[in-house]
């Protein structure tokens, strides 16, 4: 049991690897002897199924609801959770936010924008590792996913640039198996060394 719960958030563009690389993550912390939680990354889904627009029509109503309700089940985590496996961090819903208001070629309004930026920016805070994965053109989209590769890539440039803006420590992830050992390894050593942490 660790004394204050080890948060590690994986930020990326839709079919990058995410959810494969956390599957993997789950397991070798559990391994480890610690008791996991992954958090869902279809928090689009259900905003959508409450009538909030998504994807490229998302509004910053539905970014704020996104952002909140990934900090509430962050929260919900921590209770019974040494390690908690953020599946999206909170930049994710502001980058896909500003990729489709760029793609309608519709301004973002600048207090909204520094609101939620706040907003996201805060809580990252909290986090003990980001992981952000880099898009490759390359690898395919899985199934059910949006077809729309300039989407796809705009929220990609999006979430970079906004960690690189905010100053957020982040790890980035490239699509090579070097990349993604190195990031498991970034997280089992941060979790190690947490927990030894008097």
């Amino acid at each position: 049991m660790v004394a204050t719960p080890i948060r590690i958030a994986i930020s990326g563009t839709h079919s990058t690897g995410k959810t494969t690389l956390l599957r993997r993550l789950e397991m070798e912390v559990r391994a480890l002897g610690y008791t996991v939680a992954r958090t869902s990354g279809s928090l689009a889904k259900k905003a959508a199924e409450l009538g909030f627009p998504k994807m490229q029509q998302q509004t910053a109503a539905t970014t704020e609801w996104m952002i909140s309700a990934g900090i509430c089940a962050e929260l919900e985590a921590t209770l019974t959770a040494d390690v908690i496996l953020l599946d999206r961090s909170a930049f994710d819903p502001l980058a896909y936010l500003m990729a489709g208001l760029a793609q309608r070629d519709q301004p973002f309004d600048e207090a909204t924008q520094q609101e939620l930026t706040a907003l996201a920016t805060t809580h990252a805070a909290s986090y003990t590792l980001l992981l952000l994965t880099a898009l490759d053109p390359d690898a395919p989209l899985g199934n059910h996913r949006d077809r729309d590769l300039d989407y796809r890539a705009s929220v990609d440039r999006h979430l970079h640039a906004l960690l690189d803006a905010t100053g957020i420590h982040h790890l980035v992830v490239a699509n090579t198996d070097v990349s993604r050992d190195e990031a498991r390894t970034a997280v089992l050593d941060t979790v190690r060394a947490m927990a030894a942490a008097p």
